[in-house]
């Protein structure tokens, strides 16, 4: 029951203390779950990661429901998962309540003005630390420059590059195998 708590409570400090969504996660998460618990390694979390990127819903609940499954199995991905959307839902059952009544203010403008620029560079920051992991020779930072340009100037599907890389990837690696036999 202790690691379940732990569980919960690591994702809800996450969910609950971090801003600008899945990306800007990132970083606390790998304090978190890497650093502090030690619940899965830095490769993991980034495949996680991944993966919860292809996957239907909210990257950030996605890894913790793969993080707790991973740690205790059914009762740690719902422990996991709770804890990672339990803040959100509060705070925004808040805000709710309440910016309609302060949302013309000048200083509630600024305060959201002042946390976009702020999300910016932790967005910003978790992208470097994928960066040093996962673009590691000139293949990868072809296949990262393609997917950048499909995205900003194709307009593709996120979802239609993850599948393109993946398969891509596996093309390469095949190929590599064929080459050393």
């Amino acid at each position: 029951m202790k690691e379940l708590w732990e569980l919960f409570a690591a994702f809800a400090r996450i969910g609950g203390f971090t801003f600008g969504g899945g990306y800007a996660m990132l970083p606390m998460l790998q304090k978190e779950v890497v650093e502090k618990y030690k619940w899965v390694t830095e490769d993991e979390v980034l495949d996680y990661y991944a993966i919860g990127q292809c996957t239907p819903g909210i990257i950030m609940v996605n890894t913790a429901t793969f993080v707790g499954y991973k740690q205790k199995g059914i009762p740690g991905a719902i422990a996991a998962t709770i804890g990672a959307v339990f803040p959100s839902v509060c705070i925004v059952m808040f805000i709710a309540a309440v910016l309609n009544n302060f949302a013309e203010l000048a200083v509630v403008q600024h305060a959201f003005a002042g946390i976009r620029v702020v999300v910016s560079v932790l967005i910003i920051n978790a992208v470097r630390g994928l960066r040093k992991k996962s673009i590691v020779d000139k293949i990868c930072v072809g296949i990262a420059l393609a997917a950048f340009f499909a995205s900003v100037w194709m307009e593709i599907s996120p979802a239609v590059i993850v599948v393109l890389a993946a398969v891509l990837g596996i093309a390469i690696s095949c190929g590599r195998e064929a080459k050393k036999a």
